[in-house]
Order: C-alpha cells, then structure tokens, then sequence
C-alpha cells in the first residue's frame, strides 16, 4: 500500500453565489472549479450557504421579521423552491468533477428534507455521495428559515492523507460540537462562514490551535444587486424585490477568508473581494503541536469529563406496524 500524502493543497474559493437560482450557481461553480484545477488540489472550500446564498434580509431588511411578511414569505418559497434534495441531478456535474479529479469539494447549500429547509454543509468526494453536515443551532434570526440538524450529520470524511471535517459559522461557538469534532481527529477542517469578521476570524483560528488542524475559514462576498439578479433568475416577485430593496445598497458580504495552521498561525488570508487561496499544508505539521497539546488524549481528562454524542437521525415520525 502506498503510504499517505505528507503534503497537501488546499484552496478557498471566496466568490459571490447567485443567490436563490441554485441551478445558475451550479453551474457558475463548475467555472470555478475549472479555474482552480490547474492547482492539483486535495481540497476546494466555499463559504456558508454558497448555493442559494445567504439570506442576508435577515439581517439587513427591518421589516424581514415581521409576522405575515408577503415578501419574507415569498422569498421563502422561493428557497424551499431551489434547494437542492437528497440524490439531486444538479449536483451531478460537481460529483462528475470531483470523481475526475479526485479533489475534495465542501460546498454550502440550502437543503430541504420533507417541507423544512436545513443549513447543510455538502463534502463530495470521488466515487462516494457527498459527506453532509448539517447546522445544529440556526443563529438568531435564521431560525426563521432553517431547522436544527442533529447528531446524524456530525462526522467526519476518511481521506488519504486524513479526516476532514466541517462545522457552520456560530457551531464553532459549541464547546461540545468541537470536542466532538475534535474527537474524530480532524486533520484538515472546514469552517464556513458568510463573512470572516474579525471575531469568526479569531474562532477560526482558535479551532485550529485547540484542534490542532488546519482549518480553512471560508467566507462569500455578496451585494444587494447579486440578491436582485438572483431573484430576476427565478421568475422575479414584487414582494420580494420590496422587500431586498429595504436592504442597504452596495456589498453586504465582506469575504475575509483564511486559511490557519495547527499552531493557530494566519497562512493566507483574503482581502473582501473575490479572490483564490492557496496553501500548502504540511501534515506533520499537526502531529508536531500534538506534542504540546492534545484535546481529546494527554490533555484531556476521562476521569473528570464525559461527553455523549447522541448520531441517531431525528425525523420526527416514526412508524411501526402493531
């Protein structure tokens, strides 16, 4: 058997999504893909929610919250409308690139189950279907969109050169999901954002020094104007377009994306315009910091601390014959 790769590629990819037309952002990220692939990349990172992009009325329109909203609503059905489903065909043309390749791609997507819409975080890999991850606490007002995930999605993917993880914006504010995480021993770990601000920065890079991993931060850029086109894509609605038109004008969605060392060190990191990171990571990098520190061994204590993780898929109904 040949031995593990020792060194690796990793790229983020900070680009803007097209925001609600999933199908269109597809097959912009198929571009994308074909852009970097000159770089012989083990692994392609893109930020939270990337396909469909981050709904940023939530945060950005003051009347988004408002009971009954005609255009809060409409934008939500045009979401569950777009998101991509369990076997969708649309994926088809990454999973084909990814069995080419044989590189690694984490992508963010709105994800519907049933009639509820999840915050999932979708890892396809060669000749497998795609590691998916879902959000376990939608943050504050995304809880008006998105459901919880559960402890089903919380794993890890087994690659050559080692275990590859993901954990969505706020999940990296859950000591618990990182022991968990931590537990798996994730050499290379996704941290999806929408935008790296300064304090998702320092938690991104606090999850590399406490895990002792590399860690790609991943952020987006978005603008209001990417909301209006997006919408125009998909039919277009006046309600919803009073609504995005409530948002401030201009770029809402600020990148920031880097890529952080196992010692918690910056190795790149990205300004707030579409941009490619690139880093090579030494993978005996890891184990030379677990020297000093190791969460979940010589640092740990069993004897003091127990931590359950309940991977049972929670769907709510069950059904049994009599």
């Amino acid at each position: 058997m040949a031995p593990s790769p020792r060194t690796i590629t990793a790229v983020i990819v900070q680009a803007a999504p097209v925001p609600l037309a999933v199908g269109d952002g597809i097959a912009a990220l198929i571009g994308h893909l074909r852009r970097v692939e000159e770089h012989r990349a083990a692994i392609v990172a893109f930020g939270e929610t990337f396909l469909g992009g981050y709904p940023l009325w939530l945060d950005e329109a003051p009347g988004a919250a408002l009971w009954d909203h005609p255009g809060a609503k409409r934008l939500h059905a045009l979401l569950l409308e777009q998101a991509v489903v369990a076997g969708d065909v649309r994926l088809a043309p990454v999973q084909d690139w990814v069995d080419r390749t044989g590189t690694l791609v984490s992508i963010g997507a709105h994800e519907r189950i049933r009639a509820s819409l999840y915050n999932s975080q979708l890892l396809f890999r060669p000749g497998r279907p795609p590691l998916i991850h879902r959000k376990l606490v939608p943050t504050h007002g995304e809880r008006l969109i998105w459901a919880r995930g559960d402890g089903s999605t919380l794993d890890v993917h087994q690659a050559a050169w080692g275990p590859v993880g993901s954990l969505i914006c706020w999940e990296h504010w859950m000591p618990l999901a990182r022991a968990a995480m931590h537990h798996a021993g994730e050499s290379v770990h996704v941290a999806a954002w929408p935008t790296v601000r300064e304090s998702y920065r320092i938690a991104s890079r606090h999850y590399a020094f406490e895990g002792r991993c590399f860690v790609l931060a991943a952020g987006t850029i978005q603008h209001r104007e990417d909301l209006v086109d997006g919408l125009a894509r998909v039919g277009g609605d006046g309600d919803a377009l009073a609504l995005i038109r409530e948002m401030p004008d201009g770029q809402l969605q600020h990148g920031g994306s880097v890529i952080a060392g196992p010692d918690g060190v910056v190795l790149t990191e990205a300004g707030s315009d579409a941009d490619v990171l690139m880093a090579t990571l030494d993978l005996t990098h890891r184990d030379a910091e677990l020297a000093a520190l190791d969460v979940d061994g010589h640092y740990a204590r069993p004897d003091v601390f127990e931590l359950v993780v309940d991977r049972a898929a929670r769907n709510g109904v069950s059904s049994r014959e009599s």
